[in-house]
């Protein structure tokens, strides 16, 4: 299933960039509902591009259907992004820690101006290799997708509010 949400931001490019790739800014991240304390595994810098590999792993409540399937406690996965801070894209490749087989997400953001702020695009593709319930699974990965980037949004015009 192919996604697309965007999200807009009160502050330029640069400082909402820099805030997503700030390792602080990432552990706070933990405040977010149904998501456990992101642990940066690494951040690797050479020149303009970034690569961070943060793991995740999901708190949130999980359908009886869902139960039949995985195990919510081995919901984690790591996030595998690269960044280029002089085009401001990233790309970025989901890695499920348990499920691999069941699993692939991957896909772009962007970070463009719009007036004295910025707008985050991202776009990409999730696919969920459950017999019958895949397509369903799906939809609501990516509507958690989307309800998950809006609150990262909230947190990241807070956390510049704050400095």
């Amino acid at each position: 299933m192919r996604f697309e949400f965007s999200q807009r931001f009160a502050y330029p490019v640069e400082a909402v960039e820099r805030t997503l790739l700030d390792e602080g800014f990432i552990t706070h991240m933990a405040t977010l509902p149904k998501l456990g304390a992101p642990q940066v595994l690494s951040r690797d810098e050479s020149g303009a591009v970034v690569t961070l590999r943060v793991r995740y792993a999901f708190v949130g409540d999980v359908s009886a259907a869902v139960r039949r399937v995985v195990d919510p406690a081995r919901l984690t996965w790591v996030e595998l992004s690269t960044t280029d801070t002089s085009t401001h894209r990233a790309t970025f490749r989901i890695l499920p820690d348990n499920y691999a087989r069941l699993l692939r997400c991957e896909g772009t953001y962007e970070l463009d101006a719009s007036g004295a702020g910025s707008v985050r695009t991202a776009r990409g593709e999730v696919r969920v290799n459950v017999p019958l319930a895949g397509s369903k699974v799906e939809r609501v990965i990516v509507s958690g997708m989307g309800e998950h980037a809006q609150s990262e949004a909230d947190l990241v015009e807070a956390w510049l509010a704050g400095r």
